[in-house]
Order: C-alpha cells, then structure tokens, then sequence
C-alpha cells in the first residue's frame, strides 16, 4: 500500500493548499498521508476533509525543528490530539519567536540596500513563516534581485543559491529555524500522545548511533527511513538502525513543489514510492 507520511502546504513552506495536496496524492494513488507543516497544525482539518473525498486516510502530523543540548534536528510527530491548549501555545510560542528574529534578519538587509517593507512581508503569513516563500517575494523586487546577482556573481540564482549565500551567509543576514527543547515536546506528548519520528536522519549527517540511541532511550519512537534525502546506503543504514534499537521505519517524501523551471523529472514522485509493506512497525502509526 502506497503511504506518504511527509507532506507540506502553504500553510508553512509548500505551494499546495492542503487541498491541492489532497488532489495531487490521490492522483499518485496513495492510501494513508500526513500533512507535517512546520510548527502549525492550521491545515489539518482542511487537508482532512479534502483527503477524505478520495478516500484517503490521514493522520494528525506535525514536523518540528528541535533541540537536545548542541544537537539540532527535526522531528516528525503522528496522532497526536491536534486541539490540546498546550500543543497551541507551544506552537504559537514558537511561531512568534521565529516571527522576530526574521523581522530582525530583514531589517539588516534593507540597511544593505535591499528594498523591504518588512511589515508588509510579515503580514502575509499567520502561522509558520516560509524562508522560501519570502526570498521568492524579496527577489522578485527588480532592485534586490541586481544586488543578489552581483553578490552571488551568478546571471539567474536558484532559491537554494539565495538562501546559503544571502539568507543564511552572516555576512548579510542570518536567519535560523524556531528551535523547540526534546524534553518540553516529550513533556507535551504525555498529555496529547502519538508517535515521535526521527526526520530523514540521513539528510544532515545525523546517523549518528550513539545519538539515535540517546533519543530511543528519551522516547524516541522511530526514524524515518525511506525518505528522497537519502542515499541508497542510508537508507540501509537507517532501517538496520531501527531495527537493532527497535524502532518503527516510516517513510515520507517531503513534497513541497513541482519544479518551477522546465525539466523532465518535475517532482519526487517521478521516481519515488513508499510501500507500507517494506516498514517494519509501521501499523502502529498508521493502523
């Protein structure tokens, strides 16, 4: 059964409506599917409804940026209650914070020469702010889009050039994730339940087995396994992983967008699929 358990909408940092999303996964005829927008959960219900005409089944997802001491990752949170109080201030919480630091990283960019109107960027965006969505807004100004081609000394920069180079390059701005403490989330989880996820693993270096085990033994309840992040030899790695600590494998896609420029390969889903039957433990996610 074809499952997808790492989506996002516009809700955060994709550019799908839940709706849109509903209609794109039934069309790749998946079964079981989880919106995992970053520290919101305003598209659950919309996401929920939409899936349903297609019979499709979802779960409560979440997608966090979290840290345990220096260690910083992300984690992917299934079934838990989406109407806690405290699940709403935690997310509110960090939405707001992230909402002050990217006021702050703006405003260091209009004094270099950029043309901002940082309000107004802001405004845009009620929940989880999307780094992407606002290089997109502030590149498309013809007078910052000179001065990001003569930094990066390159004709037309992709997003990704942008964001390390300029968004991301102290030299200009710094602008980092929301991040949230394990324990205040493990604190949280008692109360409103589900499952914890380790977030492709593989992506940042983070197979690491001594902290894979930190986590399994703080509560960690699995790693996502099969994920396009994921080289062929990470995944290997990441399921002999779960298996030796005893942890579920899941598998997500992590779909944003299709490929705005003109290529054969458009999306993930051109080349990749996630069968249930392959992850071990996974029922206990996805019943």
């Amino acid at each position: 059964m074809l499952i997808d358990l790492q989506v996002h909408s516009t809700y955060s940092d994709g550019y799908l409506t839940p709706s849109q999303l509903a209609d794109f996964l039934s069309d790749n005829n998946i079964k079981i599917a989880a919106l995992t927008d970053h520290h919101t959960i305003g598209g659950l219900e919309e996401f929920k409804q939409a899936c349903k005409k297609h019979n499709i089944k979802t779960l409560s997802g979440l997608e966090l940026y979290v840290k345990l001491g220096h260690k910083k990752f992300s984690l992917l949170w299934y079934n838990f209650n989406p109407s806690d109080p405290a699940l709403h201030n935690l997310l509110r919480t960090s939405q707001m914070r992230r909402r002050r630091q990217i006021r702050n990283a703006l405003i260091k960019l209009k004094r270099r020469g950029f043309q901002i109107n940082e309000d107004q960027l802001l405004d845009k965006y009620n929940h989880y702010i999307p780094l992407n969505h606002l290089i997109d807004r502030v590149s498309k100004i013809s007078a910052n889009k000179k001065i990001i081609i003569k930094k990066l000394k390159i004709p037309n920069p992709s997003q990704e050039e942008m964001l390390i180079k300029i968004f991301k390059n102290r030299a200009f701005t710094k602008i980092s994730e929301s991040y949230i403490g394990l324990k205040q989330i493990l604190k949280l989880r008692k109360n409103i339940r589900g499952q914890l996820i380790f977030n492709h693993p593989g992506k940042y270096n983070h197979l690491d087995r001594k902290f894979i085990l930190s986590l399994k033994q703080l509560g960690l309840d699995g790693l996502e396994v099969v994920s396009p992040h994921h080289s062929v030899g990470a995944i290997m790695y990441t399921q002999r992983l779960a298996r030796e600590y005893g942890l579920i494998m899941t598998g997500g896609s992590d779909f944003h967008r299709f490929e705005p420029a003109p290529a054969d390969l458009t999306n993930c889903y051109n080349y990749f699929k996630i069968d249930s039957n392959r992850l071990t433990g996974i029922k206990k996610i996805i019943g």
